[in-house]
C-alpha cells in the first residue's frame, strides 16, 4: 500500500469511528451508514483497501429476497468452524453499508483482522462493488421485482450482473439458484467455477402460476417458458420448447435437507447456505447442527412471547416475498382448524407503510395473491402508512358481501398491535405480516426497543 493511501486509509478510519462513537452516544441511530459514506470521503479507495485484507475472501450475498436470512446462517457456519466473520448484519447493503461494516472492525490505523466478510449487497450495485470486493463466492439468490420505482425489470438486472461478473477470476465461484431461469442462464453464461442449488420435490408445486411472476419467457430466445412445477413466483422446473434451455444440474439434494423456519423460501435460503459453506470448506457435521439450532433473524420468521401470546413476524416487502408469507400463514391456520374445527383462528396483521426502505409504489400489493388469505376467512387487521390501501386491496379480495373475513382498519400502529393480541386466543399464533419500515416499528412496540 502506497504511502499516500496508507494516510488516508488512516484518516478515515480515525474519522469514521469518531463519528459512530458520536452517532451511538447521542442516540441517533446505528451508525451503520454514515461513517462509511464520510469516510470514503477521505478515502476513495476505502473498499478495496479494506476487502483485500479478508485473509480467506469476500462473500457476497445478493438477491431480492432472503439475503438477512441467508447471511445469518451463513455466518453461523463459519463462525462454529473457528473463523472470524465480519457481516453488515444491520442491513445497510448500499456502498456506504458495506464501508462501515468493514470499517467497525478495523484497528485504529486500519488494519482488519478477519477470515471471512459477508456482505449483504443490494442488487442494484452489485455491478459497482464487484471489481473493488473481488469475492471469492457470489451467492445469487433470485430475482424478483422489488420497489418499482427504484429498480428495473429482473431481465435488466441479471444482465448487468452477468456482464460485471465475467471478468473477474475463474477461481471465483458462483452459486445460484437453479429455479430462476434469469439466474440459471447467466450462470451457464459464465467461465467461473458455477454451482446451482434448487428443489426437487414437486410435492410443493403450486397449483397454478400466482400473479407476482416476473421471468416466465426464456432468457436466451424469448419463447415462453414451459414449467412441469413452479414452486414460487417464476421458480420451478422448466424447459424452453424452442432452443432447449432448460434448469441446470443441482450440486445439492434438496431432500437431504430439513426445512428451517416456516416458508418453502427458507427452504431456499438452506440450501445456498448449505452449498456455500460447503465450498468454503465448513464440516458436514457444523452445517447440519446450526441448521437443527438455527433462529429466525429478526423480522424474518422471528417468534416472540409478548403479553402471553405467540406472535410471528413475516417480512413482507414484495409481491413475491408476500405471496409466500400468506402460504405459509394458510399452511399454518388451515393445520390448527382441522385439529378442532371450532377453534377461533387468531388474526392476522398488515403493516403497509411506504417510505424509503420499503419504497415509495406501493402499487405492487395489487399484485399479491390476497385472495388467498381472504378466503381462509377470519379477523384481518390492517395498519401503517397506507392502511387504506391495503384494506382496499382486501376488500376487492372478497369473492361476495357476505365472505367469512372480518376487516378491521386500524390508523395507530399501537392500536392494532394491542387489538391483534386482545384478540389472539391462548396457544394461538399471531402473525404479523409488515413492509421493512413497518417491521421496524412492529418490532420496537413489541420488545420496547429499536434494532436500528
Amino acid at each position: 500500500m502506497q504511502l499516500m493511501d496508507r494516510l488516508r486509509l488512516g484518516a478515515a478510519v480515525l474519522t469514521a469511528k469518531t463519528v459512530t462513537f458520536g452517532v451511538r452516544s447521542l442516540r441517533l441511530g446505528a451508525a451503520s451508514v454514515l461513517p462509511g459514506e464520510i469516510a470514503r470521503r477521505l478515502q476513495p479507495k476505502l473498499l478495496q483497501l479494506l476487502s483485500c485484507q479478508v485473509k480467506q475472501g469476500v462473500i457476497l450475498i445478493a438477491g431480492t429476497n432472503g439475503k438477512t436470512t441467508t447471511s445469518l446462517l451463513l455466518r453461523t457456519m463459519l463462525e462454529r468452524q473457528g473463523w472470524r466473520v465480519v457481516h453488515n448484519a444491520a442491513g445497510a447493503n448500499l456502498e456506504n453499508g458495506l464501508m462501515t461494516a468493514l470499517l467497525q472492525n478495523t484497528n485504529p490505523i486500519g488494519t482488519l483482522d478477519a477470515d471471512f466478510a459477508i456482505l449483504e449487497v443490494d442488487e442494484n450495485i452489485v455491478p459497482k462493488v464487484l471489481a473493488p470486493l473481488q469475492p471469492r463466492l457470489i451467492l445469487a439468490l433470485n430475482l424478483f421485482r422489488d420497489q418499482l420505482d427504484r429498480y428495473g425489470e429482473v431481465d435488466t438486472i441479471s444482465r448487468r450482473w452477468g456482464q460485471a461478473i465475467a471478468p473477474l477470476p475463474s477461481e471465483t465461484i458462483i452459486v445460484a439458484n437453479a429455479d430462476d431461469p434469469t439466474l440459471a442462464y447467466m450462470g451457464q453464461q459464465l467461465s467461473q467455477n458455477v454451482l446451482f442449488f434448487g428443489l426437487s420435490e414437486p410435492e410443493h408445486y403450486l397449483d397454478e402460476i400466482p400473479h407476482a411472476v416476473d421471468s416466465i419467457y426464456c432468457p436466451s430466445c424469448g419463447t415462453r417458458l414451459v414449467y412441469q412445477g413452479v414452486y414460487l413466483s417464476h421458480q420451478g422446473d422448466y424447459n424452453c420448447p424452442n432452443c432447449g434451455f432448460h434448469k441446470p444440474s443441482l450440486a445439492i439434494a434438496s431432500r437431504e435437507w430439513e426445512q428451517i423456519l416456516i416458508g418453502l423460501y427458507n427452504k431456499y435460503n438452506t440450501l445456498a447456505a448449505v452449498l456455500s459453506a460447503q465450498q468454503l470448506g465448513v464440516d458436514e457435521a457444523i452445517i447440519r447442527d446450526t441448521i437443527a439450532n438455527f433462529q429466525a433473524a429478526f423480522g424474518r420468521a422471528e417468534e416472540l412471547q409478548v403479553r402471553g401470546k405467540h406472535v410471528r413476524i413475516l417480512l413482507s416487502k414484495n409481491p413475491v416475498g408476500m405471496n409466500e408469507t400468506i402460504r405459509a400463514v394458510n399452511e399454518v391456520r388451515g393445520e390448527r382448524q382441522i385439529e378442532a374445527e371450532s377453534r377461533q383462528l387468531a388474526p392476522v396483521l398488515m403493516v403497509l407503510n411506504d417510505r424509503i426502505p420499503d419504497g415509495t409504489d406501493v402499487s405492487w400489493i395489487w399484485d399479491v395473491d390476497t385472495e388467498k388469505l381472504v378466503e381462509r376467512g377470519g379477523t384481518l387487521i390492517v395498519s401503517g402508512d397506507r392502511v387504506y390501501d391495503m384494506a382496499l386491496r382486501l376488500r376487492y379480495s372478497q369473492p361476495e358481501i357476505d365472505s367469512k373475513m372480518n376487516l378491521v382498519v386500524k390508523e395507530d400502529l399501537k392500536e392494532a398491535i394491542a387489538t391483534a393480541l386482545e384478540q389472539t386466543p391462548a396457544h394461538e399464533t399471531l402473525h404479523i405480516l409488515p413492509t421493512y419500515s413497518a417491521m421496524l416499528e412492529v418490532r420496537e412496540i413489541l420488545t420496547g426497543r429499536k434494532i436500528l
